[in-house]
């Protein structure tokens, strides 16, 4: 809303909506909750126990996350698992049955 008092309505022409949403793979849904702890692989790797060459090899999406390195990682980055293994499940238009 104070975006738009400052620049004005008539300069919104300009600008076209933002997507919503956006796919994200799991690798990249570890590295972006990694980037914003503001760790690098070498502190992930440390304090998590998984190797870095592990932590780079899943954030490129070369090797499955699995459900024992989730939960090792959601500890440390201090998410919920589900949320490195389900980046994109959207919960109101789909249900798990």
């Amino acid at each position: 809303m104070l975006l738009l008092m400052i620049i004005g309505r008539n300069d919104m022409k300009d600008y076209r909506i933002a997507r919503k949403r956006i796919e994200v793979s799991i690798g990249e849904s570890v590295r972006i909750i990694r980037e914003l702890q503001e760790m690098s692989q070498n502190e992930l790797a440390e304090v998590s126990g998984i190797p870095q060459s592990t932590i780079s090899a899943i954030e490129n999406n070369r090797i499955n996350l699995g459900v024992e390195r989730a939960k090792q990682l959601a500890r440390v980055l201090k998410c919920h698992p589900a949320v490195l293994v389900f980046p994109g499940w959207d919960i109101e238009h789909e249900f798990a049955v």
